[in-house]
């Protein structure tokens, strides 16, 4: 048995949860937060036996999408910095961040 750990874009989530329950596995959703950018993420715990790993992959992959997004980098301002101001900057976002982990017992009440 198998727990995967599946970090998305909050974005992705709702299209994600669906398409992975649609093929039958059981999804249990968290919010969470990431450290570059902290933007908010959603952290997805799904328990699969070791034959369905790939085909949960699958759909991970064929979900969550990168994407580029402006965000707020602080810069200073004059040559004595006064004060910070923000120039927007292209970061890439998105896709998915996977975490596959042996489980060595499993049970459910």
């Amino acid at each position: 048995m198998k727990l995967i750990l599946a970090i998305v874009q909050r974005e992705d989530a709702i299209i994600l949860t669906d398409a992975l329950m649609e093929a039958e596995f059981y999804v249990t959703k968290l919010s969470s937060t990431g450290g570059f950018l902290k933007m908010n993420n959603t952290t997805l715990m799904i328990g699969t036996d070791d034959c369905n790993v790939e085909k949960a992959l699958e759909i991970i992959k064929n979900t969550s999408k990168s994407r580029e997004q402006f965000v707020a980098s602080p810069m200073p301002v004059g040559s004595m910095d006064l004060g910070l101001s923000t120039m927007p900057i292209k970061v890439r976002v998105g896709g998915a961040t996977v975490f596959i982990l042996d489980v060595d017992r499993f049970e459910k009440y």
